[in-house]
C-alpha cells in the first residue's frame, strides 16, 4: 500500500487530504492497477492463441482451426468486459485526481506494445488464411468428377419393368 501511495501525486499526499480521502484515492488506484493487469494478462492469452493458431492454419486442421476461433472469440469478449470496466474506473481516478497525470505509464505501454504484437499477428493469421483459402478453392476447382461426360443410367428412359412380382 505504501507504493501506491507514492504513486500519488506529491501535493495530494499533504496534510490538505484526509486519511480517509487518501485512502480511497489508493483503493481507486489499486484497482484500476488490477483492471490493467488483468487486461494484459487477457492480451498475452490472446497472442499465444493467435500463434498456436498460426500453426493450426499452416496445418490445415480444420476442426483446431474451429476451436481456436472459438477460444479466440471467448479471450475477445473477455477483454472488452474488462476495458468497460476500464474505461469508466481511469475516469474516476483522473477525477478522484485531477492534478495527476496517469501514475501507470510502464502498465499501459506495456499493454499498447502487447497489443499492438496482437494485431500483427492477428494481421499474418488472415493473410495466412486467406492465402489457405485461395489454394483450396483452386484445388477444388482442379478436382474432376468422373462421371460429368457419363449419362447416368437413372436419367434414361429404356425400357425396364415398371412391375415386379414380389409373391413366391
Amino acid at each position: 500500500m505504501t507504493a501506491l501511495k507514492a504513486e500519488l501525486p506529491q501535493e495530494l499526499t499533504k496534510q490538505e487530504l484526509s486519511s480517509e480521502e487518501l485512502n480511497e484515492r489508493v483503493a481507486i488506484l489499486k484497482r484500476f492497477r488490477e483492471l490493467l493487469e488483468q487486461q494484459r494478462a487477457k492480451f498475452r492469452e490472446y497472442l499465444k492463441t493467435l500463434e498456436l493458431q498460426q500453426d493450426v492454419i499452416a496445418s490445415g486442421d480444420m476442426e483446431a482451426m474451429t476451436a481456436y476461433t472459438e477460444l479466440e472469440e471467448h479471450i475477445v469478449s473477455n477483454i472488452y468486459t474488462i476495458q468497460k470496466v476500464i474505461d469508466p474506473m481511469e475516469a474516476i481516478y483522473r477525477s478522484a485526481c485531477p492534478d495527476a497525470e496517469l501514475r501507470l505509464p510502464e502498465m499501459k505501454k506495456e499493454l499498447t506494445r502487447i497489443q499492438e504484437r496482437v494485431m500483427e499477428q492477428n494481421r499474418k493469421n488472415r493473410e495466412l488464411l486467406t492465402f489457405r483459402m485461395t489454394a483450396l478453392r483452386q484445388q477444388i476447382a482442379s478436382v474432376r468428377n468422373p462421371y460429368t461426360k457419363r449419362s447416368s443410367i437413372y436419367s434414361t428412359t429404356s425400357h425396364s419393368a415398371g412391375i415386379i412380382d414380389i409373391t413366391q
